[in-house]
């Protein structure tokens, strides 16, 4: 329940012992593992060259010294024991450092959606051959829905075809942003097209396992995010002629909206927990930075106006993380279709919150702060993009002026006063 027209706050319940003993060794291998190896990390990319998309030695390492934790697949309840209320303090310590730390943990997108989706609605023999291995760390996977031709935030637009042809599915069309897929670990996609398009809007799609050497799959350049290549890559993916088994069909036919649903609402509560730790790391950065730069006499701690910037930070987080722990505590106790509108509400605040702090981090960090002497520059990017990725803010925005709109007030309000005044 939530606070105000629906009810009640609830008290949340005590994380277990698991769980704050897994945050503790969460909180351990950042200090000791993690940041220590995010030079080592930039080291390789920066050598290798920006359209390298090999994954440096040391992410590895780092999934073996996680596994050595148990730190591994945490943000699944079944794999992990956790609720998700328990698992988002976790991950938003990996959000501190997003491009190292929820992969060495198996918490990376696009393959935690991609692995809840296997587990939730795929069968025995796709769980084996693609669930098992992406579970034990052995590939990546990528999620291709969003196509350049169309406004993909409304999937009924979708136009790339998935016809049946026998015992096969015939698969044509071009998707872009399709993270994870310049990834040469990157073994399979999970691609949504029509079925059926004189089907209602809802149930003209559905998805199909597509392994990436089937002949016609060509990915292609890989999409900069503010000019920065990440490591997975976000490519154009041409599929021409794509053959695959119909045993290849993800659930069933028609049911790929609903599944693409099932499968962004537990994805977008994650990437809005690990967005808290690079807010977080914005702001300790920006501490660092008042204490330490001496202008205009003292240091800038001393300046009012640096002391506001840090203090509407630190409200603006303590909000944000509020409306994600509510969500989560919602998902857990009534399901992901209760918790869908605190879900579309965190992924518009947290991200907004966290590039506010962000920038104003780059303010204080003056030049410094937009070149790559420090992070903030590639952590605007990424979490400037999540205000468009996994739905941008005008679809979540729409979302929850429908369900304004459409509640039933707690009051039966009285006229306002200025007709009472002109009834007089």
């Amino acid at each position: 329940m939530s606070f105000g027209p629906s009810g009640m706050s609830p008290a949340y319940p005590a994380p277990s012992e698991d769980a704050t003993r897994l945050y503790d060794e969460m909180l351990a291998f950042m200090r000791e593992d993690v940041f220590p190896a995010e030079l080592e990390y930039e080291t390789y990319r920066h050598e290798a060259g920006e359209d390298d998309h090999t994954v440096p030695p040391v992410i590895e390492e780092l999934k073996k010294k996680a596994r050595a934790r148990g730190l591994w697949n945490l943000f699944l309840p079944s794999e992990s024991g956790l609720t998700q209320l328990e698992y988002a303090p976790i991950a938003e310590l990996s959000g501190w450092s997003n491009e190292l730390a929820p992969e060495a943990i198996n918490c990376q997108a696009p393959d935690t959606g991609n692995m809840e989706l296997l587990h939730l609605i795929g069968n025995e023999e796709q769980q084996r051959e693609w669930l098992a291995p992406l579970l034990a760390g052995e590939i990546r996977s990528a999620f291709a829905m969003t196509e350049p031709r169309v406004a993909s935030s409304d999937a009924t637009n979708i136009e790339t075809r998935i016809v049946r042809d026998g015992d096969e599915y015939v698969i044509n069309g071009r998707k872009w942003w399709i993270s994870g897929a310049a990834d040469p670990r990157c073994k399979v996609l999970i691609v949504m097209g029509k079925t059926d398009p004189d089907a209602e809007p809802h149930r003209q799609q559905s998805m199909v396992i597509v392994p990436v050497d089937t002949p016609g799959v060509d990915i292609q350049r890989s999409l900069p995010v503010f000019g920065r290549q990440d490591q997975h890559g976000h490519s154009e993916v041409e599929l021409t002629d794509v053959r695959v088994p119909v045993t290849n069909l993800l659930g069933e036919e028609g049911g790929g909206f609903a599944a693409a649903q099932a499968r962004l609402g537990p994805g977008r509560i994650h990437h809005v927990m690990r967005a808290l730790g690079a807010g977080e790391r914005a702001l300790a950065l920006m501490v660092a930075r008042a204490k330490e730069r001496q202008a205009f006499g003292g240091p800038l701690a001393e300046q009012s106006a640096v002391r506001e910037r840090i203090a509407e930070s630190r409200i603006e987080l303590e909000q944000a993380r509020a409306l994600c722990y509510h969500a989560a505590f919602v998902i857990d106790s009534e399901g992901n279709k209760a918790a869908r509108h605190l879900i579309a509400a965190a992924k518009v605040a947290v991200p907004r919150a966290v590039t506010s702090v962000i920038d104003r981090a780059i303010q204080l960090h003056g030049g410094a702060g937009v070149t790559d002497s420090t992070p903030l520059a590639m952590m605007y990017g990424w979490h400037r993009a999540m205000r468009i990725f996994d739905g941008p803010d005008e679809a979540h925005l729409t979302t929850l002026a429908r369900a304004e709109l459409n509640r039933d007030p707690l009051f039966d309000l009285p006229p306002s006063l200025f007709d009472q005044l002109r009834a007089v």
